[in-house]
Parts: C-alpha cells; sequence; structure tokens
C-alpha cells in the first residue's frame, strides 16, 4: 500500500508540475502578446517606422520561397480530394458533386491549413532559430542596454511580412487545390471543362473564400507569435536553440487546429 501511495503521489506531482508549467508557458505568451501589441499600435500612429528592408526579407523567405512548395502540395491535395471523392460520387452517379466537394473543402479548410501547416514548418521554426541564436550571443541583451525595444525590431517585421504573405500563399493555394480537382474531374471522371468551371463558379462564393483568407490571417499571427516567443525564451545554449525550434513548431500545430476548430464552428454557427 505504502509503495502504490508513493506512486500515486508521484504521479499526482508529475501532473501538478506540468500545469504549473503550462500555466508559466501561457501567462508568458499572453504578456509577449501584449508587448507585441503594443508595438503595433505604435507603429499604426507611425510612431515606430516599421523597418521596411528587414520585413522584405522576411516576405521572400515566407512567401517567394515557399511558393513552389505550397503550389506542389495544394495540388496534389486537390488531386487525393478528387480520387477519394470519384470512388463513390461515381456509384451514385453523382459525379459533377465532385466539384462542389474540393471546391469547399480546399478554399474553407486545406487550403489555408497546408499553407500554414508549411509556413510552420519553414517560417515559425526559422524565427525561433534566429531569435534564439541572437539570445546565445546576447544580441538581444546588447539591444536592450541601446535602449531598443527587441520586439519592434525582430517581431513587428515578421509579423508584417507573415501577415502579408500567407493570404497570398493561401489564394494560390486555393487555386492549384481547385486546379488538381479539375484534372481528375474533366480526365477521370470525364466532366467537360465547361460544366467544371461553371458549376465551381456557381457554387464556390466570395463568402466562401473570405473565410479561408480570414483564416489565413489567423494562423499567421499564431505561427510568428509562437515561433518568436519561442525564441525569447530559448536556453542559452545550441540545446536550448533546438529545443526551442522544436517547441515553436509542435506547439503552433497544436494551436492552429484549435483555432481552425473554433472558426470552423464559428462559420457553422452563423451559417457559413
Amino acid at each position: 500500500m505504502n509503495g502504490n501511495s508513493s506512486k500515486f503521489r508521484h504521479y499526482i506531482e508529475q501532473l501538478g508540475d506540468c500545469c504549473l508549467d503550462y500555466r508559466a508557458d501561457m501567462h508568458g505568451m499572453v504578456e509577449f502578446l501584449g508587448d507585441v501589441a503594443i508595438v503595433s499600435w505604435k507603429a499604426l500612429r507611425h510612431k515606430y517606422k516599421l523597418r521596411w528592408n528587414d520585413t522584405l526579407y522576411y516576405m521572400d523567405l515566407c512567401g517567394a520561397q515557399a511558393l513552389s512548395i505550397v503550389t506542389l502540395i495544394c495540388m496534389l491535395m486537390g488531386l487525393i480530394m478528387g480520387f477519394q471523392g470519384a470512388v463513390i460520387l461515381k456509384t451514385y452517379g453523382a459525379e459533377l458533386f465532385i466539384v462542389d466537394m474540393v471546391g469547399f473543402v480546399i478554399l474553407k479548410e486545406m487550403g489555408p491549413l497546408m499553407v500554414a501547416m508549411i509556413a510552420t514548418g519553414r517560417a515559425g521554426s526559422a524565427f525561433a532559430a534566429e531569435i534564439g541564436t541572437m539570445k546565445v550571443d546576447e544580441e538581444i541583451s546588447a539591444l536592450e542596454t541601446m535602449g531598443i525595444e527587441p520586439v519592434r525590431v525582430l517581431v513587428l517585421p515578421k509579423l508584417a511580412a507573415m501577415l502579408i504573405t500567407i493570404p497570398i500563399l493561401t489564394v494560390f493555394g486555393d487555386f492549384c487545390g481547385i486546379l488538381g480537382g479539375f484534372i481528375v474531374g474533366s480526365g477521370l471522371m470525364d466532366i467537360p471543362p465547361v460544366a467544371y468551371y461553371s458549376r465551381t463558379v456557381e457554387v464556390l462564393k466570395v463568402s466562401t473564400f473570405a473565410i479561408g483568407l480570414v483564416k489565413s490571417l489567423v494562423f499567421a499571427f499564431i505561427i510568428t507569435l509562437v515561433g518568436c516567443v519561442r525564441g525569447f525564451q530559448s536556453g542559452t545554449d545550441a540545446q536550448g536553440v533546438g529545443r526551442a525550434t522544436t517547441s515553436s513548431v509542435v506547439t503552433s500545430i497544436f494551436l492552429i487546429v484549435i483555432a481552425d476548430a473554433i472558426m470552423t464552428i464559428l462559420c457553422y454557427l452563423l451559417g457559413y
């Protein structure tokens, strides 16, 4: 009994430690979010100048360099959904409804989500590694010593670049996903290209497209916030930078899925 009691107490202590760590992590993230909000508000009121050279660099890193992989993956997702839908829809003689399935899933869910996952692996991890390395080299401490806010210099250009590039990548991803469905529909299911196009224009409305763009903006903010905050929380050695980079990817994916679920439920309740 004493052994079982001690094991149970050990598990309870571990659970308590995890809860305390989670609480401290959330507190740090909310506090960092407040700092970003203050700096962003000052920048919008022109009290701070945005570092456009850095912003353009991150736009190239997060946008232009990711365009090829986004195009390929989203087209493959459209092809996969088209093939999966063809198996069932052919059974019921409803081949034309593959347009609805691929279009709605790509525009509202898979397009923004796949772009966000790619950006998490590329940009989010890069942000955490970059800031973590600067912390190891004491560059962040040097900025604070000179009276320069690290959030303004290091976070604001990244946030601006992500908020610009991720919606644009989502548009390309949506187009490529629909193109993948078009290839399956016209090539495998013998749907005339004109009929496929007409059905796409008929069923996909501006609101459907807008929902995906709104999601992409939320995902871009989450990826930037988590990547930067993990960089600032990094340890002062190589292993600490590695852990921060890994944690940024895992946390971003977790929060993206939660945010996507919440927005999907809200859209359903609002009739979208």
